[in-house]
């Protein structure tokens, strides 16, 4: 399995869909997916302007100068930049649409709770369905970045990811991979609104018929009637 493949290539970023399993932290040992990427496309060093979980697959924006990446961290620190998630369960959640939201607290070995606090609160919309009998597949749209915000929001409505071995205690060690995948980004990059939708290419339950055919009816996900954030 390739570590990535690339989306759009332009003078001021990149954007590459980043396959699972695949770390982009640069303090992992096994960081070198930028010097990789830069290697294969023979282009100066890239910025990291933001990040996904190793186990999360999909769309990562990747600034190719330092003036990219100063305002491409500036519209993500604002909440300016539009991200749409797609992941899976087996789990039934408690409710099947609507809004996610609570502060997030650090528990145990680097994993996080949702609570019922909102002075600083992880924000999540989200829809779902149930295309294939026991599984239910989500659409997220998160208002703010927390860390694990998505995989804790869905553990919280008792719908924990498929494959996520760090918030589903019953996943089995056979699912062959984490089912989070960074769908879609839209942003604003000089006057202009740019949009990126990039389907998941590596998963047995995401590549099946009836899921693929939702995440066509889900497109384009920016002009879905989405539940209020407030």
């Amino acid at each position: 399995m390739q570590a990535y493949s690339l989306v759009a290539q332009t003078d001021d970023y990149l954007i590459i869909n980043k396959a699972p399993g695949i770390s982009v932290h640069r303090d992992d040992a096994d960081t070198g997916l930028l010097q990789q990427i830069s290697a294969d496309l023979d282009c100066g060093p890239l910025y990291l302007v933001h990040r996904l979980d190793k186990m999360t697959s999909g769309l990562l924006i990747l600034a190719c100068h330092a003036e990219a990446a100063s305002i491409l961290s500036r519209q993500f620190q604002e909440r300016r930049v539009e991200k749409y998630y797609i992941a899976l369960s087996d789990q039934k959640p408690r409710k099947k649409q609507g809004l996610i939201r609570g502060d997030m607290e650090r528990t145990r070995r680097g994993s996080w709770k949702l609570t019922t606090g909102l002075s600083n609160p992880a924000v999540t919309r989200f829809f779902s369905c149930s295309p294939v009998p026991g599984l239910r597949l989500f659409l997220l749209r998160p208002l703010t970045g927390k860390t694990h915000q998505l995989r804790v929001a869905l553990k919280s409505i008792g719908a924990a990811i498929v494959g996520d071995q760090r918030y589903h205690s019953a996943t089995q060690a056979v699912a062959d991979r984490g089912y989070l995948h960074a769908w879609g980004v839209a942003f604003e990059w000089q006057g202009e609104r740019c949009e990126y939708l990039c389907d998941p290419d590596v998963g047995e339950l995401f590549l099946q018929q009836a899921v693929r055919q939702q995440l066509e009816n889900w497109k384009p996900p920016a002009s879905q009637a989405w539940p209020a954030s407030k």
